[in-house]
């Protein structure tokens, strides 16, 4: 399912079965699978490991998940679950002692999103806003050790209008780590303006689901 802007309240639902989402895009060649626990992310929690840990032993593709990891024990019991990566948001805000421990002893498999709402960023699973400036925080993470950021225009996800270049332009300025785009990907020519932009990886959502980018297709002009 998808959320529109991540307004729970409008929620579009296009399969009842993730596992076999997951392996519709590891058949088209997807290497990763971004994946969010939506339930976990506005309840402070994990609440889906068990289907998390269903889709790690049915596919074979590299896994990152989002969503409700406040605490070290979290952290652990998702990464536990077999997957590669996992995505930090709120804590980096909240609780920067528990992302500098957690970048210590996983390193490379701490990833932080800086999700961002006219360039501030926005936690407890988009539900409010701060008054952070998303660079700014970027800027702050990396001194800490963060090598990796999943940069989300909130206005853009679930809208199809195209990536915020110019944002993530800025964030390229701020920071050395590695970047991940996320929200707006619409077309093609959105994933062909990301991959000349620099940018680690694009995480594409709706436009898959609607027919919009068809992923195969994606794959093998943007990878080749």
């Amino acid at each position: 399912m998808r959320l529109f802007q991540g307004d729970y309240a409008q929620v579009t639902t296009y399969d009842t079965d993730p596992v076999q989402v997951a392996l519709r895009w590891q058949e088209a060649g997807a290497s990763w699978l971004h994946l969010v626990d939506l339930d976990g992310a506005k309840e402070g929690y994990p609440v889906n490991a068990e289907l998390i840990k269903r889709i790690r032993t049915t596919t074979t593709m590299h896994i990152e998940v989002g969503g409700g990891m406040r605490t070290p024990e979290h952290i652990e019991q998702v990464l536990g679950l077999g997957v590669d990566r996992v995505i930090l948001g709120t804590v980096a805000i909240t609780n920067r002692d528990l992302l500098r421990q957690a970048v210590e002893r996983w390193g490379e498999r701490i990833v932080v999103g800086l999700d961002a709402r006219d360039g501030l960023v926005a936690i407890s699973g988009w539900l409010e806003t701060s008054q952070v400036a998303a660079v700014d925080l970027a800027r702050e993470l990396e001194a800490l050790g963060v090598q990796r950021f999943v940069y989300t225009d909130i206005a853009r996800d679930g809208a199809l209008t195209g990536p915020n270049l110019k944002a993530l332009n800025e964030m390229q300025q701020a920071v050395t780590s590695s970047l991940i785009a996320s929200g707006g990907v619409s077309s093609l020519a959105d994933l062909r303006a990301l991959a000349h932009s620099g940018v680690e990886g694009a995480i594409v959502g709706k436009a898959i689901y609607t027919g919009a980018v068809d992923l195969a297709a994606a794959i093998g002009e943007i990878e080749r």
